[in-house]
């Protein structure tokens, strides 16, 4: 079985979808574990509900929290750390060692970096009257949203697009791709 671990600071809809995916059989993979960095984040009560493992970052500084995952992730079988709304940087040691990906709301490298993340990212695109924005599936590198890309979709900025309305699309849009782009992992058409 192909096993997953995912990162999530927040709500987990993403976790949720890649759940969904496997529980229907239509992601032929495992999540071994949720790793979050936020005690409080929903996305460790839906991996509770889905009795997937969680595990809580206990550690601030960074180099320390790149130590502590990968004391963490060695004793368990991992074929690819997914970052679904992780919102810190991931250390040296960690993508040395697995392949990560993240998926990011824009077509980067438009509204990427430190703090752009959700909303920050909508309001930026809505009020740059931009015509489109998207997602994008990348590799992880050790600069935010700078690794290789390996998927984006667009999704049209409408006119009347507030930046909630346009987060509604590029959420939707990022669930499809995420496990359109799991599936090719699964199947080992990518690296």
């Amino acid at each position: 079985m192909y096993n997953l671990v995912v990162f999530a600071s927040g709500n987990g809809t993403t976790l949720q979808a890649v759940i969904d995916a496997i529980d229907s059989k239509n992601l032929l993979a495992n999540i071994s574990l949720v790793v979050s960095n936020n005690p409080n984040a929903f996305a460790l009560e839906r991996a509770k509900k889905a009795k997937i493992p969680t595990y809580i970052i206990k550690e601030k500084d960074t180099d320390k929290v790149d130590n502590e995952l990968n004391t963490v992730l060695s004793k368990i079988n991992v074929d690819l750390i997914v970052l679904a709304g992780y919102l810190k940087l991931i250390g040296p040691r960690l993508i040395q060692n697995y392949t990560i990906i993240n998926t990011h709301p824009s077509l980067l490298p438009k509204y990427g970096g430190k703090g752009m993340y959700g909303m920050n990212v909508h309001r930026a695109v809505v009020e740059a009257k931009e015509e489109c924005s998207g997602v994008t599936l990348h590799y992880v590198n050790s600069e935010y949203d700078r690794g290789n890309t390996i998927m984006q979709t667009v999704v049209k900025v409408l006119p009347t697009d507030t930046p909630e309305d346009l987060a509604a699309r590029v959420q939707n849009a990022e669930k499809i791709q995420l496990v359109e782009v799991l599936k090719s992992f699964v199947a080992g058409k990518q690296d």
